[in-house]
């Protein structure tokens, strides 16, 4: 059995519809009305222990709410979920001391405290062993080099700094499974860049699991093998980066400089001329022709100074797979 296991997930949620004047305002205290809005439907997924996934889709997919299924916030409508053999909204204790959860829009640190003091109390709260607790705040401190601001209030904190602590937090009472919901929102290229690498760290030297939300393409790009990618609560791909750009991908084109001016196009039937300037073109080639084959063309056609070789961007195939599903 796999570590995470979520079968034929459903979360429904019932809205009340609003009543048009002061007739259907009364009117609705005594019989109210309600649509129902499909949150998640009918997900299904396994992850091993050790892995870190993309989840991923537009705003209003179902990925927050998935997590919060997944972490016991929230019970499914229909079909199951089990984390480490736990049902966690049915035993929310047990499961919360085998998770971290991190949501970016949302702080677990105290105001007024610095933030070792908040790491004293998550310590008691999970009741860490004294020795472990010691051993990690040491091991998260260096890795995010929080050392000269541990001890600051959590108020004169950049948002930067503050990712950082909720990041230990989740992290601290070494649990088998964390979730991070958008955990680089609002941060600079730098602090995004530090956020990367110590959860590359954490994830190759102690295997915790880690499932990771984000409309940063970058974070899956750099942090994630496997892509799993819903929209409008349904499934729509699940499986390597590699095969995601397979299925929704453009192919690869290539851009090609001219110190001396960009001779005219003449590829209509061939190539797509994708972008154009004066000095440099980037050019589109057919899906089923090997690129060594168009460089080697294009290069005794026009003569160009330079010639490289572009991947698209992981946005532009993810866009494309919205747009197309």
């Amino acid at each position: 059995m796999s570590f995470i296991e979520v079968n034929d997930l459903c979360k429904d949620y019932r809205i009340a519809k609003p009543g048009k004047g002061i007739s259907g305002a009364v009117k609705s205290l005594f019989h109210r009305e309600y649509t129902v809005k499909e949150a998640v439907k009918h997900v299904s997924f396994s992850m091993e222990r050790g892995e870190m996934v993309g989840y991923i889709g537009p705003n209003g997919a179902g990925k927050s709410t998935t997590l919060k299924m997944l972490s016991g916030v929230l019970i499914p409508t229909s079909g199951s979920v089990k984390v480490g053999g736990v049902v966690p909204y049915e035993d929310r204790k047990e499961n919360a001391k085998h998770i971290g959860v991190v949501f970016g829009q949302r702080s677990q640190l105290y105001w007024d405290l610095p933030i070792s003091d908040t790491f004293q109390l998550y310590e008691s709260l999970y009741s860490v062993p004294r020795e472990t607790f010691r051993k990690n705040r040491d091991y998260f401190t260096e890795l995010l080099d929080m050392g000269e601001f541990l001890d600051q209030p959590v108020r004169q904190l950049s948002l930067g700094q503050k990712m950082k602590a909720n990041i230990v937090i989740a992290f601290l009472h070494e649990p088998d499974v964390v979730y991070l919901d958008e955990p680089t929102i609002g941060l600079d290229v730098t602090s995004k860049k530090v956020l990367r690498d110590a959860l590359k760290a954490i994830n190759q030297e102690k295997g915790t699991t880690i499932i990771l939300t984000t409309h940063d393409m970058d974070d899956i790009e750099e942090l994630c093998h496997r892509l799993i990618m819903i929209d409008q609560g349904k499934k729509l791909f699940d499986g390597t980066l590699e095969g995601f750009r397979e299925r929704y991908g453009s192919g690869v084109s290539l851009k090609l400089e001219f110190d001396d001016g960009a001779p005219a196009w003449k590829e209509e039937g061939l190539y797509t001329l994708l972008e154009s300037t004066d000095q440099q073109w980037t050019v589109k080639i057919p899906e089923d022709l090997p690129a060594k084959e168009a460089m080697i063309h294009l290069i005794q056609a026009y003569n160009p100074t330079n010639l490289h070789v572009q991947e698209e961007r992981i946005e532009e195939v993810v866009r494309r797979a919205y747009v197309n599903t």
